[in-house]
């Protein structure tokens, strides 16, 4: 609750622009959208519009600043000085004759890099009952001229600051605010845009394979397109991803962070610190970290870095017990996906019936019978997950003639086999191929000369000769010298074992949008959203050619396309919403008119008894309030479990009439309130801050999606 808040609100008695806050505060509190944002003043910088427009080479020459940039869509041109010249520079500017308007840039408070610029316009929205006549009284004393009225807003317009005006844009649009005149006024401030989410981890521009926009080996395309799923979530802590592997590097600083990770497993030392040995490479470290890094500043950042890692070392053998041990450990300390980047080292290896057992087992009862999402590697032979294939050439006739290949993990009907593809969105040559590839998803290439070993494999099979395209994976290695490379990370990781968390990664983000899906929903959502890629160049190894589709969309090489993160969480919050809209909704409401005690923090309180025990899947609240001055009031919800929700702060500054609807849409805070009982007492908590002005809460309603 808001104890010491400033009251830019002030009320006035006249049309007087005089307002309780200080002059210098005026200029650094930003009105936008009912809410204030704090300002600071860029110390180097300022911009200017120009009456007429200047060739670059004029601007160059002006004696008050170092001419920077143009943003042309407001006809603004940036210019830098040093810090002490700023205030001479912007007055030599607005002195000229030339210069039609000039201006400080500011920042977001705590938010440096995001410059703010102002041009001329105002948009001021006035009370239903002020006229024409008082209008252009308020707009000469702040010399507004009136440029537009707002389609489908009453008594709205957007005014130009004159050159006459004595300050800029957001001092007069403060001091209009605190008139009782005026419901709305907001300066229209220029923010550059970011297309997407980007995090600022150190290495996150070398990670080609999450967002790119082309380069040196690079097709566009060929990423996840991540930033745009991260747009609606980076994972949540409740989602964890289980990476199945030799040994993980907890120390990392990937790996650091409050509840980042969830019940280590070594069942190789039957304990519970599943690290490296120490003449070890990690790949279980590589593998969690493409899937889930932690977004911290530093390092890479994982698919899903806001989710939970469960580390499962294993013992190294696929017998029964083992592979057992794997699962019911997944499935009885939460796993939500569960990501294996290994297979047999044998070229025909079907499951035993309890392996089988244990996966289907994770597949439809873990996650509280929602079922997990299993993942495995389709490996790195070169061969198919199932079927035959003429060999020749391998060393010592190994392998010779009409061969059967199986890959028994990877055929499971609940499993998602996931293959490989290149930065220049071809079949990574390694990559194992099939009818039972569900998706491919990015990882590096087979260099000249290079055979594909399984891992275990006792035989080195026939090399090509090809110059093979394509960069490799950049991800968390074992800290120091020991590891694939010295350092903490390596640039060159790669496999069908990198793209299958890097799939891991995004099926988390899935359900971090929408828990509700099941194992299933959430493999038919990955693989109907995945990008067609398509590659027409025979295998350098086989001469094959299946990198095109068949009639139900399926690619021997890709599976259903490579994963699109972008896609597939888009399409996971839409399956909620339409979840949501089949679900029952139940409305109640409370039409006891209450006073609202004046400058009390005790405020009131109006509940709503509910009797069905059902889990809350969505929620709205609809308002009905009268206020002398609205900006007293702050609003909450307690729900049954008394866990408050601050519904409306104070920005709504001398409205009187509050008719407003409070759903997860417009106030995701509500997401805290889903999925409990909804059972018991639910009230809203009305508190009055301040002196003066008094009001009543006439009614409002509860709409609970059960």
């Amino acid at each position: 609750m808001n104890d010491n808040y400033g009251r830019l609100h002030q009320r006035q008695n006249s049309s007087e622009p005089t307002t309780g806050v200080p002059t210098s505060s005026l200029g650094l509190v930003l009105q936008r959208g009912g809410e204030e944002l704090i300002l600071e003043k860029a110390l180097d910088r300022f911009t200017i519009r120009l009456v007429t427009d200047f060739p670059v080479e004029q601007l160059s020459q002006v004696s008050w600043g170092i001419w920077q940039r143009s943003i042309s869509q407001a006809r603004l041109q940036v210019f830098q000085v040093a810090p002490a010249q700023l205030e001479t520079a912007i007055n030599q500017a607005r002195a000229d004759k030339n210069v039609a308007f000039a201006s400080h840039i500011y920042t977001v408070k705590d938010n440096p890099e995001t410059f703010v610029y102002l041009n001329e316009q105002i948009t001021i929205q006035f009370a239903s009952g002020v006229d024409a006549a008082k209008i252009n009284l308020i707009a000469s004393t702040f010399n507004l001229v009136q440029d537009k009225p707002i389609l489908g807003i009453s008594n709205a317009f957007v005014f130009l600051v004159s050159k006459q005006a004595t300050e800029n844009p957001i001092k007069i649009a403060n001091q209009l605010q605190a008139m009782k005149e005026v419901l709305v006024a907001e300066p229209n401030v220029i923010i550059q845009s970011e297309t997407h989410y980007q995090p600022s981890d150190k290495l996150y521009k070398q990670q080609w394979y999450l967002n790119h926009n082309g380069g040196d080996e690079l097709v566009l395309g060929s990423h996840i397109a991540v930033e745009q799923a991260w747009d609606i979530t980076r994972g949540v802590r409740s989602v964890i991803v289980a990476v199945v592997d030799d040994s993980f590097d907890l120390n990392h600083s990937d790996f650091q962070g409050s509840g980042k990770i969830v019940a280590p497993r070594d069942l190789r030392e039957n304990d519970f610190l599943p690290l490296p040995g120490e003449q070890e490479t990690s790949h279980g470290t590589a593998c969690a970290g493409l899937a889930i890094a932690e977004e911290n500043g530093t390092g890479i950042v994982g698919v899903a870095p806001g989710c939970a890692l469960m580390p499962i070392r294993s013992t190294g053998f696929l017998d029964d017990e083992s592979i057992e041990q794997i699962f019911n450990w997944a499935i009885d300390k939460g796993a939500s996906v569960i990501s294996c980047s290994w297979g047999a080292s044998a070229v025909y290896f079907p499951l035993s019936l309890r392996q089988r057992a244990a996966i289907t087992r994770a597949a439809t009862q873990g996650r509280n019978g929602k079922g997990c999402v299993i993942l495995f590697a389709a490996g790195n032979a070169n061969r198919p997950v199932s079927g035959a294939v003429y060999e020749q050439d391998w060393p010592d006739n190994v392998l010779q003639g009409l061969t059967e290949w199986l890959g028994g993990f990877a055929v499971h009907p609940d499993v998602m086999a996931i293959a490989a593809s290149t930065s220049m969105s071809k079949k990574a040559a390694y990559s194992n191929w099939g009818a039972n590839i569900s998706l491919a998803a990015p990882s590096n290439n087979a260099s000249p000369g290079m055979s594909f070993p399984e891992k275990g494999f006792l035989y080195t099979q026939p090399t090509i000769a090809t110059s093979l395209k394509g960069l490799g994976m950049l991800t968390t290695d074992i800290v120091g010298a020991a590891g694939y490379t010295p350092g903490n990370f390596t640039s060159n990781f790669g496999g069908t074992s990198s793209a299958t968390p890097v799939v891991a990664g995004v099926a988390a983000l899935v359900l971090s949008a929408n828990p509700d899906l099941t194992a299933q929903q959430v493999k038919r959502i990955l693989e109907t959203t995945a990008d067609k890629i398509v590659d027409p160049e025979p295998d350098p190894q086989l001469g094959l050619q299946a990198g095109k589709y068949d009639e139900n969309g399926h690619s021997q090489w890709f599976g259903y396309g490579k994963v699109n993160a972008a896609r597939a969480v888009q399409a996971a919050l839409q399956q909620r919403a339409t979840a949501l809209g089949a679900s029952k909704q139940v409305k109640f409401s409370n039409s006891n008119q209450i006073q609202i005690p004046d400058n009390n923090r005790q405020g009131i309180k109006s509940a709503i008894a509910v009797t069905d025990a059902s889990a809350v899947k969505d929620i709205q609240i609809t308002v009905n309030l009268t206020h002398d001055f609205l900006g007293d009031v702050e609003i909450y919800l307690i729900a049954p479990n008394n866990q408050q929700v601050l519904l409306q702060n104070r920005t709504l500054g001398n409205r009187k009439e509050l008719k407003a609807n409070y759903s997860v849409r417009s106030h995701p805070i509500l997401k805290q309130l889903l999925s409990q009982s909804a059972k018991g007492n639910w009230q809203l908590w009305i508190i009055d801050y301040a002196p003066q002005d008094v009001g009543q809460l006439n009614s409002w309603e509860l709409s609970l999606g059960i």
